[in-house]
């Protein structure tokens, strides 16, 4: 897994949220919606799964929450590459998938839910 730019701050400014992104993750696995939780990490207007953090004062960061499913219907993963995607999504109950659009593209990224 390649760094994006400024992933560790991005990682520390992610700290106070990272419980509320592990609890929608799991709500995501244990209401059956979706085995593969992704959370969009973006600073623009975007129609794409639910909103749950709004960029403010602390946080430059918007973050909507999304699942594999959702990227598949909307061609950002394409068919032929599920099965290549699932093989490299890390464990939910560890890590949270992360889909950063920054101004240098978009990249998924991993960190740990503790």
């Amino acid at each position: 897994m390649s760094q994006v730019p400024g992933f560790i701050e991005l990682e520390k400014e992610l700290l106070p949220y990272r419980k509320i992104l592990a609890q929608a993750a799991d709500v995501i696995i244990n209401e059956n919606v979706s085995k593969y939780p992704i959370f969009i990490i973006h600073q623009q207007e975007l129609d794409m799964g639910l909103a749950l953090i709004e960029a403010g004062e602390k946080l430059k960061w918007s973050v909507n929450a999304s699942t594999l499913e959702e990227f598949v219907t909307k061609k950002l993963v394409f068919m032929d590459r599920v099965q290549e995607f699932i093989s490299a999504y890390k464990d939910p109950e560890q890590y949270l998938c992360l889909f950063v659009l920054s101004e240098l593209g978009a990249q998924f990224i991993y960190i740990r839910r503790d």
